[in-house]
């Protein structure tokens, strides 16, 4: 039987692992890690759980489809809790917490942003038919220029918003500038800036107005651990601590692996689901790759990286599951991330308080809070172990200031940090960039790794660096594209529903 090999137990790796296994296939994946998850992980700090990076997690109907096209029932593996309002939003002069139904929406945002509510019952209508046109791309692979002449890229075209910035679109619907941001820094999520961010994108805001956002208990960290338990049940094989040391290739063909411990082992398929420029660049011999060669992938655009808290605090602050505190000049604060690449002395700061959803995160009477601010990944020059502890301090200040966790210095037992030095040295994550290739018109659909990757034979990509890129739901439709791609490959003819 066909023996197919997937690097990296990340969501994308596990799902379509999953997929594959639950055709019938003969599939192994290997972490390096002692754990599954990838940035998709938990870990455990003195009785407190934290989630490792995701905390939103919204579109639930696609992993459901996934474990339905295996013979599976998602609810059999995780329990979602929507969290409605999704988020608060503080800005220095309003707070902002958008609920998930639509006639609230409006009646709030006019409430606190008089004359807006229109422009926001014209984004979600226009909105949901970009989103209708752009899914079909979204759900099907670009690795041909000639799939820009496939009806549904047609059809797309318009949707794209080619020429526009994300800011530029949302500018069509909202007047009021803290609005705008209400809707724009979901880009973000992809490690960008609302100002050079595609205009397309404005669906990802849209995604959660319309399907909600969730949070599975135990963390979004389950998510990963629900594919793993599905995957094994199929037959599938999980090998942790088992790091990948090089792909072996052959006349441009993968044929096996080598693994850190010297052990060599052959395959038929590779499917790689560790970050896209450092395997090609730690993984794979110089001199084997041509259009991500080592110096290639130096001059690709990366997203930004994020710098994180995660806090023992000894008391429940009943605020939101979700904040995010806006720095006061945010278009200044989002260049210094992603254009000046400078520690910014107004950060923008996510915290994440899942307590108040999920009793099971901490010892009773306490809470596992989860503090991030968007950074500048490792082209910068910032020297990380200088700058530690200033930013961990420069992040509680404003949070004290800024949010409704006042005093939460003399809450917190113990903390610890991941900086973006960490990303790149504990998890393998290029320049420290923890939401892979940037996603400029030029690093897109064709423009993007290929889910068959181009480059090397019998080799795969799956995960947030291929086709259709970061985020929980776009990685999750790039696992069915590319088991569907591995299946075609192999004359089964099998489409995953």
């Amino acid at each position: 039987m066909k023996k197919i090999i997937v690097i990296g137990a990340g969501p994308g790796g596990l799902a379509t692992a999953m997929l594959l296994a639950g055709k019938g296939y003969n599939v192994k994946v290997v972490e390096k890690q002692p754990f599954v998850g990838g940035r998709t992980s938990s870990f455990n700090q003195d009785g407190f759980t934290f989630d490792r990076g995701p905390t939103f997690f919204s579109m639930p109907h696609i992993l459901e489809e996934l474990f339905a096209s295996v013979g599976r029932n998602m609810a059999d593996y995780l329990d979602l809790r929507e969290i409605n309002p999704m988020y608060e939003l503080r800005f220095d002069d309003v707070i902002f917490t958008p609920p998930r139904d639509t006639e609230e929406a409006y009646q709030k945002i006019e409430q606190l942003f008089p004359g807006n509510g229109n422009g926001y019952l014209r984004f979600m209508t226009e909105t949901r038919k970009k989103m209708a046109m752009l899914m079909p791309l979204l759900q099907n692979k670009h690795d041909s220029l000639f799939d820009y002449g496939r009806l549904r890229a047609l059809r797309a075209l318009p949707s794209l918003s080619l020429g526009k910035s994300l800011y530029d679109e949302l500018s069509k619907y909202f007047t009021d500038e803290r609005l705008k941001l209400s809707f724009t820094f979901q880009s973000k999520y992809l490690g960008m800036s609302p100002w050079d961010c595609p205009g397309a994108f404005s669906i990802l805001s849209f995604m959660e107005h319309e399907y909600g956002v969730f949070h599975p208990i135990g963390g979004v960290n389950q998510i990963t651990k629900a594919l793993a338990r599905a995957f094994t049940e199929l037959g599938g094989t999980i090998e942790l601590s088992k790091g990948v040391k090089k792909i072996l290739i052959d006349q441009g063909k993968a044929y096996g692996v080598e693994y850190e411990n010297g052990e060599k082992e052959l395959l038929d398929d590779l499917i790689i689901n560790a970050d896209f420029a450092y395997a090609m660049s730690e993984l794979v011999e110089d001199g084997k790759l041509k259009k991500y060669s080592k110096k290639k992938l130096e001059t690709k655009k990366y997203s930004c990286s994020t710098f994180m808290i995660y806090a023992n605090v000894d008391k429940v602050y009943d605020l939101p599951h979700h904040s995010i505190l806006f720095s006061k000049d945010y278009k200044r604060n989002v260049e210094e991330i992603t254009g000046s690449k400078q520690l910014s002395d107004d950060p923008s700061i996510y915290i994440h308080n899942p307590i108040v959803t999920d009793k099971s995160l901490a010892p009773e009477g306490k809470s596992p809070l989860y503090l991030l601010a968007p950074v500048p990944n490792n082209m910068s020059d910032i020297d990380w172990d200088e700058q530690k502890e200033t930013f961990v301090e420069l992040v509680l200040d404003q949070i004290e200031k800024k949010s409704g966790f006042k005093d939460l210095r003399n809450h917190i037992e113990t903390y610890s940090v991941v900086s973006p030095v960490n990303w790149e040295q504990d998890f393998n994550v290029y320049k420290g960039a923890t939401f892979n290739l940037s996603h400029n018109l030029g690093q897109m659909m064709y423009f993007r790794p290929h889910n068959k990757f181009e480059e090397i034979k019998n080799c795969w990509l799956t995960g947030g660096g291929t086709h259709p890129g970061s985020g929980l739901p776009t990685i999750l439709e790039s696992a069915r594209i590319t088991a569907n791609g591995l299946m075609k490959a192999d004359k089964k003819g099998i489409i995953v529903s």
